[in-house]
């Protein structure tokens, strides 16, 4: 569970350390985002002499969250953290060419079979 103010660790090496969501997209009135949806983010916290600077603004997609989401076989995944991964807006594709920690397998069904197939762990 996602919403507008939320801090995110980012999950890949583009540089960016911390990123704030200021804006969660899919229509009209939709104020919550889960794993999978796409997030307007600013970059709070980055590495010096990489490709993002703070202040920046970014697509991000959110691939891990504390709130627990339920699966159809009737279990629950949740995650230490709130992650999301800097991608393009048009592709999907992730801007960084490393993914970091767990990935939540539901990215597959939303299409970002890029992110899925670097991560290191699919959950």
């Amino acid at each position: 569970m996602v919403q507008h103010r939320t801090m995110l660790n980012v999950a890949d090496n583009t540089g960016a350390r911390r990123l704030q969501v200021i804006h969660v997209k899919g229509g009209y009135k939709k104020r919550i985002a889960s794993i999978g949806d796409i997030v307007k983010v600013s970059v709070k916290l980055a590495e010096p002499h990489t490709g993002v600077k703070k202040g920046e603004v970014y697509d991000a997609v959110i691939v891990r969250t504390r709130k627990e989401i339920g699966r159809k076989d009737g279990t629950y995944v949740r995650f230490d953290d709130n992650a999301g991964v800097i991608v393009d807006a048009k592709t999907k594709e992730p801007k960084g060419t490393r993914i970091f920690g767990p990935v939540a397998r539901e990215l597959r069904t939303k299409g970002f079979t890029k992110i899925i197939s670097l991560a290191p762990e699919v959950v």
